[in-house]
């Protein structure tokens, strides 16, 4: 499986899509036979506390082994996204080979290579190598009590455990304590040493998970307390609007029973008074559907991807989950256009091109404007952040070579199979106008409030969803996500119908945005709980990490606004639907 790394020379259809396909992280089988080359890889190096700020391994004035050549290497698009930057440490490792401490190059130290070693040491940086796929940390120096004096780890030994013929553990102890002295030599030095090991290969990454931090009783106490909210949010809903709406159908049937005169001088009110413009067409509807097309997508995307990670320990493989999500994406784009475009064509849109393609570049233009500005001052900081350009054009060719394709014919489907406006009531030819109501009524600040139950049935796991992206945590328990998501959209279905419902009752007929507005808030508070993460459950510092930080967030919050706001509105659709279905309608 030899090749050099990936780098993207053209917007190849075929290329790209293979190159988003889950594939093994390394370039071999993790099979050795006795005294067969494994690659020690350099990864990269940055400061402990701000995970996403990393920079070449050898951008510190590190010194390379001897050894230039190796077999194979590759890179996925996911790697590559991720900055991912692996390059060949020099050192000569032979399986079951042991090696005692031999020196493999020397750090010639000028002025200019301890400056940048004792600001290293001062952020504490940090490196991270790989030896098959297994990764590894290490410090790069400490300082004295009294921050006088500056020291550099020297000598790097690495512990291997096998098991048969696989590599199924890591050590590595940092020794040899040198202290930063200009005009000096530093003997750079590592040895190997070799150990039978009872761990089997399936199970070698279980040593880097934290068992009692994600399965820690808060945890499960999360779970139930929301799983509780649900029930009793769904009955309290249940049984509100069961009897409210069988006293309504009652009150509505008596005044089918009077006659004209009596109907007259008598006093109705409530929702039907707005069969006529309950249905009517949203404002602004084109970029109305597009989002409720994004929403979908959003889910179906987050749904698969979730029960993949399910089944596939896709933590074990670099850039694979990344990877696996960009791939599902591009693949589920029918569903943003069947949705959207159905919508659409519901609400009596014409300009449906438009549509499809604001649809389609919605999710991928925030994502890739934010990423862009980003990139900027990654570069300007030189950080392996940085998306090279290659990497640009093959994001770039995914949206316009798969994307937008597969939005097209989800769109037409959309706009043959559903885009009737089958309304169970006529719309008015002139609008109602909109009474009056109490403020508490008005459509902002329902909208405002919408989002409170649904980021409480959450918060909680966006705390363990935090910590495992920006520190050091590897996120594995992907059936409790599977059950906050479920959470989720129950309980933004039940806040949305009786949002919705009140607002009917009101006899305002702007539901279709408030709706959708209304469970989206729930992005709002999200990105409120980021801000508090950020200053009291880090340390994170500098432009780089800071802006890499709010501005991921701010994408992050979004999708999730847009799919609660689809999921809401999906709901309530069906609900008012149904209400409007059962009462009779002169």
């Amino acid at each position: 499986m030899g090749s050099s790394r990936w780098k993207v020379a053209a917007a190849a259809f075929l290329a790209i899509v293979g190159a988003l396909l889950p594939v093994d992280a390394d370039e071999h089988e993790h099979t050795y036979i006795e005294k067969e080359e494994v690659v020690l890889w350099m990864n990269t190096v940055g400061p402990y506390h701000n995970r996403q700020e990393t920079y070449k391994y050898f951008s510190l004035p590190f010194c390379a082994g001897s050894k230039k050549t190796i077999s194979h290497y590759h890179e996925t698009l996911g790697e590559a996204l991720q900055g991912v930057e692996l390059e060949f440490s020099g050192l000569d490792i032979r399986f079951k080979d042991e090696v005692m401490q031999t020196t493999y190059c020397e750090i010639d130290l000028d002025k200019a290579k301890r400056d940048a070693f004792v600001y290293a040491i001062k952020n504490h940086y940090w490196y991270q190598m790989y030896i098959d796929d297994l990764p590894i940390w290490g410090i790069v120096g400490e300082a004295d009590e009294n921050g006088e004096d500056h020291y550099l780890w020297t000598y790097k030994k690495l512990e291997i455990g096998f098991n048969g013929n696989r590599i199924v553990d890591v050590n590595l102890t940092s020794e040899g304590k040198v202290r930063l002295v200009p005009n000096t030599r530093i003997a750079m030095s590592y040895s190997v040493k070799w150990k039978k090991s009872d761990v089997k290969f399936e199970d070698r990454f279980d040593k880097y998970l934290d068992p009692s931090f994600f399965q820690h009783r808060i945890h499960w106490f999360s779970i139930f307390n929301s799983f509780m909210m649900v029930i009793f949010l769904v009955g309290l809903v249940s049984m509100i609007l069961m009897r409210t709406l069988r006293k309504d159908y009652a009150r509505y049937s008596k005044e089918e029973e009077m006659d004209d005169m009596d109907r007259d001088l008598g006093d109705e009110y409530g929702w039907k008074q707005v069969h006529g413009d309950v249905f009517r067409p949203s404002s602004h509807p084109m970029m109305f559907s597009s989002l409720i097309g994004s929403g979908c997508q959003i889910f179906s995307v987050s749904f698969i991807v979730i029960i993949v990670a399910m089944v596939e320990d896709l933590y074990t493989e670099r850039g694979s989950m990344l990877s696996t999500a960009i791939f599902v994406y591009a693949a589920t784009s029918p569903v943003n256009g069947y949705f959207g475009g159905s919508l659409y064509a519901k609400q009596g849109g014409r300009r449906w091109i438009k549509q499809m393609f604001i649809g389609a570049f919605l999710i991928p233009a925030m994502v890739c404007g934010t990423a862009f500005f980003i990139n900027f001052i990654a570069i300007y900081y030189h950080a392996s952040r940085a998306i090279p350009f290659g990497t640009m054009v093959a994001v770039c060719s995914i949206c316009f070579f798969v994307i937008l394709p597969l939005n097209l014919v989800g769109t037409i489907l959309g706009r043959n199979l559903s885009g009737q406006p089958n309304f169970p009531c006529r719309v008015n030819a002139v609008p109602r106008p909109i009474p009056e109501k109490k403020w508490f009524m008005e459509p902002a600040v329902i909208v405002c409030l919408g989002g409170i139950l649904p980021f409480g049935s959450i918060f909680i796991e966006m705390y363990f969803i935090f910590t495992s992206f920006w520190a050091y945590k590897i996120y594995y328990v992907y059936g409790f996500m599977m059950l906050v998501l479920v959470i989720l959209c129950i309980v933004t279905v039940c806040v949305t119908i009786v949002c919705t419902y009140f607002l009917l009752n009101a006899e305002d007929y702007r539901w279709q945005w408030t709706s959708f507005l209304s469970a989206a808030s729930t992005a709002v508070y999200v990105y409120m709980y980021s801000f508090y993460y950020y200053f009291f459950k880090t340390k994170m510092y500098g432009l780089f990490q800071t802006s890499f930080y709010f501005g991921y967030m701010a994408v992050f919050s979004t999708s999730l606004g847009i799919m609660c706001g689809a999921v809401g509105y999906m709901g309530t659709s069906a609900f008012v639907r149904k209400i409007y279905t059962n009462v009779k309608i002169d």
